[in-house]
């Protein structure tokens, strides 16, 4: 399989986005990464991170994977979930319309850069149980997303019981869940 190959295997995974890391990974050598984006092959994204020019740039799920990239650390672990508000948006729970992106990542988190302020980062510890992968990001589960926000108050009342009704009614919780997360709203 070639290099070009390889990548576009990784890209397509993420909505046409890789990082340095894996075009590396792919065959590609560090020094000529300038010289595919000069010529068009590559698009860069920010420091690191690369488009292949065939995926629309446009899209929601394109701007979720960029920030899931820029969540890993150096060895291309995945540090970022997307949780909170953007979680109940990416699930479709409730007419809540966040402008920024909640992301959590543990405790230990660093990075270099000042945070984007595109982001807002929750600092907490996450089980493999918590997690769900989904077109090119991951994400809070359901249930995990509706006590984190039950337990963070930060939005209006109203907003978090038509997301557990609307997760309810559609199935993503159960009635045992339900009760968990008043618990977590009233008890906390």
């Amino acid at each position: 399989m070639s290099a070009r190959e390889k990548l576009y295997k990784y890209a397509v995974r993420q909505q046409g986005m890789f990082t340095t890391k894996q075009a590396e990974a792919a065959g590609y050598q560090r020094n000529n990464h300038p010289y595919h984006v000069s010529k068009g092959n590559w698009i860069r994204e920010m420091r690191g991170i690369y488009r292949l020019p065939m995926f629309p740039q446009d899209d929601e799920d394109a701007q979720l994977v960029l920030w899931h990239l820029w969540a890993r650390n150096r060895d291309e672990q995945p540090q970022g979930v997307y949780s909170h508000d953007t979680a109940l948006r990416i699930y479709d729970l409730s007419d809540l319309m966040p402008a920024k992106l909640h992301m959590t990542v543990s405790k230990e988190f660093r990075r270099f850069n000042a945070i984007p302020d595109i982001l807002i980062l929750w600092r907490g510890s996450l089980n493999a149980s918590d997690i769900r992968p989904t077109r090119g990001f991951d994400v809070t589960t359901p249930l995990k997303t509706l006590l984190d926000v039950a337990r963070a108050k930060h939005l209006e009342e109203a907003l978090i019981w038509q997301a557990v009704q609307e997760a309810s009614e559609r199935g993503l919780i159960s009635s045992n869940d339900e009760k968990k997360i008043r618990s977590a709203f009233y008890d906390e």
